[in-house]
């Protein structure tokens, strides 16, 4: 891919996920995150709902797993312990509360709906998706789902297939540390390592390296409105801690930030990113390729002084059509094939 072609991509995909972070121009109406036992999605889900406070948008939780109230949720509606109906009219009521604001609604996971309503998941996700309201779930892949009963309908879609086709953006979420081993072994020509479940060892849940502190891989796929999809993946890394003493200096010799987290393209991880690339990156900005385009002083002077077999036609002579060449001592002359 040319240099240009690449610069604009990397530049178009991170404006993009910052977007998608920072719930600009509602970008995403319905944003989906599928997670696993390997990786979990609260660390996105926190990056999203700190950059909403830092944004002024106005944050709604949905419980079905969670017990505490998040730190930078606005309203927390305990979906468990009530019934449909009931956690339905809170949150419509938190909603009318904010006409006019933007908010995000999240919902912690899906799954417990995906079990009770499977078909019903578009009707009661819908109103809760407006103009200024963007809606956030969680999906757990690992978590099976109950039969289907006999008196269901057999071509109906799988409530996992269903948010997919709902969804404007997909979000998966990866292990750094599993990404990196199956990198390298694809550098070295090996079977990729398995993890956890995927392993199929009695006993065995979670892989080693598992839910990491270094950061977490996004796996990105968004949809826009004209039906083209957009195919990214990404770093995302934990914001730095900030401690800062009563003289307004920050402790430790860090620098004031926002909050935010660090979000790069994962090819310009530096765990993930090749040698090659690490020596472009620490250069002049030149891209290197596999052969040498440049030539030395000598090389220089070599190749102007050698005398080019037309060099003489330059100065004159009329005769088009005719080749001028100075035969060598090595040349063995044919006048029935060399003469012209």
């Amino acid at each position: 891919m040319p240099s240009t072609t690449l610069q604009h991509r990397r530049t178009h995909n991170l404006l993009l996920i910052n977007k998608l972070l920072s719930q600009r121009d509602a970008t995403s109406p319905f944003t989906l995150v599928l997670d696993s036992l390997e990786q979990s999605a609260r660390p996105l889900i926190s990056e999203y709902m700190r950059r909403a406070k830092l944004a002024n948008v106005h944050v709604g939780f949905v419980s079905f797993e969670t017990l505490r109230k998040p730190r930078d949720a606005d309203v927390f509606i305990s979906a468990w312990n009530v019934t449909l109906l009931a956690w339905q009219k809170q949150v419509s009521d938190a909603m009318k509360g904010q006409q006019g604001q933007t908010t995000l609604l999240v919902f912690d996971t899906l799954n417990p709906l995906s079990a009770t309503h499977p078909t019903a998941l578009a009707p009661l996700l819908s109103p809760f998706i407006t103009p200024t309201t963007s809606l956030l779930a969680v999906y757990h892949l690992d978590i099976p789902l109950p039969v289907p009963l006999p008196t269901q309908n057999p071509y109906t879609p799988a409530p996992l297939t269903l948010l997919k086709y709902l969804a404007t953006t997909i979000f998966t979420m990866h292990s750094l540390h599993h990404v990196l081993a199956r990198k390298a072994a694809r550098e070295r020509s090996h079977v990729e390592p398995a993890f956890g479940l995927e392993e199929g060892k009695e006993g065995v849940l979670l892989g080693l390296g598992a839910n990491g502190r270094e950061g977490v891989v996004l796996e990105m796929e968004y949809r826009r409105k004209s039906g083209r999809g957009v195919r990214e993946w990404y770093s995302l890394s934990p914001p730095l801690p900030r401690t800062t003493r009563p003289d307004g200096v920050v402790a430790g010799g860090g620098t004031v930030g926002d909050g935010r987290g660090d979000v790069t393209l994962l090819e310009d991880h530096p765990l993930y990113r090749s040698p090659e690339r690490k020596d472009v990156a620490g250069g002049e900005g030149e891209e290197e390729g596999t052969f040498e385009l440049g030539i030395t002083e000598k090389q220089r002077r070599d190749r102007e002084g050698v005398v080019l077999p037309y060099f003489d036609a330059q100065k004159g002579g009329g005769e088009g059509g005719r080749i001028l060449y100075d035969m060598g001592s090595e040349d063995d002359f044919d006048e029935e094939e060399d003469e012209i």
